[in-house]
């Protein structure tokens, strides 16, 4: 059961991020943000809610049809955690080994290394662990107003 309601967040991860292409692609650079559930994802920005439909039936149909690659964003937050995770553990390394004396460098050298490396490991962290491209018997079902620029993108099928 768990690992259903997992997999299902994962599954509107993987259309959320779709999705944001879909609209990047169509409209270039805007303000958007989106938070997946279990029952689809919320998704904020400056758009109708039949755009957001439109997107999202595109985003899903491109993904059912083979271009698992949608569903992993340089704009995700898992980036940032990954960064933040990585920079934090070898900069309490680098401060815990060594000589007293080049500790406080070697943790700035460490943290912006570990920065670099985390933009493929968020990328291969989002691909494994925190999406799944795997959309078959997922549907969109609608889109609905919440608050202001708030939209609820509802999906069904995505719990197996």
């Amino acid at each position: 059961m768990l690992r259903g309601w997992i997999d299902a967040i994962r599954r509107n991860h993987a259309l959320e991020h779709a999705t944001v292409a879909v609209l990047l692609a169509r409209h270039g650079p805007m303000r958007l943000a989106g938070r997946a559930s279990a029952d689809g994802f919320l998704l904020y920005g400056a758009l109708d809610p039949e755009e957001v439909l439109s997107a999202a039936n595109e985003a899903l149909q491109r993904l059912q049809g083979g271009q698992p690659e949608l569903a992993v964003s340089p704009l995700c937050g898992t980036n940032i955690a990954v960064a933040g995770m990585l920079a934090a553990a070898t900069a309490i390394i680098a401060l815990t080994a060594g000589s007293r004396r080049g500790r406080l460098p070697n943790a700035f050298i460490a943290s912006m290394f570990a920065v670099i490396a985390a933009q493929p490991v968020g990328r291969a962290v989002q691909q494994h662990l925190t999406t799944c491209a795997d959309l078959e018997g997922v549907a969109v079902v609608g889109v609905r107003d919440i608050v202001g620029e708030l939209r609820k993108v509802q999906t069904s099928g995505a719990q197996r």
